[in-house]
């Protein structure tokens, strides 16, 4: 029925859209829900899709170096002196797939399933400084209901633009026993290991194989700066060509999201604050943290969080970056990634919740297993074990907690053989990212499955029952785990 009717409103509301602009490749994205809210993210584009493949390029200079060819395969790791756009790209926005943004304004108007009123917000100017984005908040929605909505659009004279359809579902009261919870999990999402011209395969195969999915979790490296963003301008192109992809767009438009960044999205490999790195050029570590919240529906609101789904589901999403103190310093009580604050703020959220499930989702590993020789960024590496160890013991004193995990290019399930937590690695958006791990390299004392290949985790809660499932990038499901919750 839910089906039915989100293909109805897209048929009924179907109108014609006026050819000149303002555009919205980029689609939206529906963010933060909670019982009774939503965010919104909206962006104003030049033309109805991307650039095309055979669009100019750029050269990167280096010093000692000169101008070298832009690469996804090399960091040269020199100091970056300028960027130079072939001719006749005078900018970002002029290259092979971008998507150059408009002036305009956005508004949502929206209704849950059934209403015959629309609800409509203020009309709001998208924000150039911001690459042509708005986000709309909206307040006062229903519990466990599925809305209907519509981006509107307009040019900075008031001329309608183009306008697209979606709907999301908002989170069912935390005293809701009967409400059944899915939601999907990825990381891993490299442009340059995309399926097809379209985009990524796990997309269209989460919305048919979970046709009630009620929302999805990236859990970082949601793009790959490192080897092009040697400038703002080239770090929002790098959202733009991936939110560009049909895949993406339609996704988006219809699921709602909660996005945590990793290292790539943040500003490059293994990052921290403090960090130097010549070869990013003028695009810092702060202006990668500027970026990630005008680029996902956020609002500008904390990179950690948690909400309730029901009376079974709690999910609390962490910030790795922010607050990680030097991959490099002396492991001991001092060294963090998550910073006292949030080590202190998640410990008493989780402790105090009464979810039948309490579900961590990091944007990396905490029980691993990781590489043994030259990882040095993460709970399960060896130089973050005191920390490590004192979040993997506070979790084992709560009953029905479990750990999802993304960064690994690997899918896994591991019970951590001393405090037994069970951790579950979605696995990167794609087979071509895969790798990092041999699929012969099973640890009998750890892994419960393995599989060095591209996909993505389901997870449902029905009642006090919790299903994992790990999927290939085709929706097959490749491995199940089910647990019943302990009093």
């Amino acid at each position: 029925m839910r089906i039915l009717c989100i293909f109805l409103f897209f048929l009924t509301n179907a109108s014609c859209q006026p050819s000149g602009g303002p555009h919205q490749a980029c689609g939206c994205k529906i963010g933060e829900v909670s019982e009774a809210s939503a965010i919104i993210w909206t962006r104003l584009t030049k033309n109805s899709s991307a650039n095309p493949a055979g669009a100019p390029w750029f050269e990167v200079e280096y010093k000692g170096q000169g101008f070298q060819p832009a690469s996804e395969k090399k960091n040269n790791r020199r100091p970056v002196l300028g960027v130079r756009y072939e001719e006749p790209a005078a900018s970002a926005a002029d290259i092979r797939w971008a998507v150059p943004g408009a002036p305009g304004a956005t508004r949502i108007q929206y209704r849950p399933e059934g209403a015959k009123e629309w609800i409509f917000t203020e009309w709001q100017k998208v924000d150039p400084e911001q690459d042509f984005t708005r986000q709309h908040v909206l307040n006062y929605l229903e519990p466990g209901s599925l809305y209907q909505f519509v981006v509107e659009s307009r040019n900075p004279e008031g001329g309608k633009g183009v306008s697209i359809k979606g709907s999301f579902r908002t989170a069912p009261e935390e005293t809701d026993a009967t409400a059944e919870v899915e939601f999907a999990v990825s990381t891993g999402q490299a442009f340059r290991d995309r399926d097809n011209d379209k985009g990524f395969n796990i997309y269209p195969a989460m919305i048919r194989q979970h046709p009630n999915l009620d929302f999805f979790v990236h859990t970082g490296d949601i793009v790959y700066y490192d080897r092009l963003a040697k400038t703002p301008d080239l770090a929002h192109y790098h959202w733009q060509r991936t939110y560009s992809l049909p895949t993406n767009v339609k996704f988006h438009n219809q699921v709602s999201s909660y996005f945590i960044k990793d290292d790539h999205d943040a500003w490059t490999n293994d990052c921290w604050p403090t960090m130097k790195s010549p070869d990013m050029g003028t695009f810092t570590f702060e202006k990668g943290l500027d970026i990630f919240v005008q680029q996902v529906p956020m609002h500008g609101r904390s990179t950690y969080r948690t909400q309730r789904w029901g009376k079974h589901v709690q999910i609390w999403l962490v910030e790795g970056r922010d607050f990680r103190s030097a991959n490099t310093d002396p492991d001991g009580p001092e060294k963090t990634i998550w910073g006292e604050e949030q080590k202190a703020w998640f410990k008493e959220t989780f402790a105090a919740s009464d979810a039948t499930f309490r579900i961590l989702i990091s944007p990396t590993p905490v029980v691993g297993p990781d590489r043994d020789k030259g990882k040095n960024d993460n709970h399960s590496n060896q130089v973050f074990s005191h920390e490590g160890n004192e979040i993997r013991d506070f979790l084992a004193t709560q009953n029905n907690a479990y750990i999802i995990c993304g960064d690994r290019h690997w899918q896994y399930h591991s019970v951590d053989p001393r405090t037994k937590l069970n951790e579950f690695s979605c696995g990167p958006a794609s087979n071509a990212h895969a790798g990092g791990w041999k699929q012969e390299d099973y640890r009998e004392d750890i892994h419960r499955f393995l599989r060095v290949d591209g996909g993505y985790l389901s997870v449902l809660s029905k009642g006090e029952e919790l299903i994992f499932r790990h999927h290939s990038d085709a929706g097959e499901v490749v491995n199940e785990a089910v647990f019943q919750a302990s009093k």
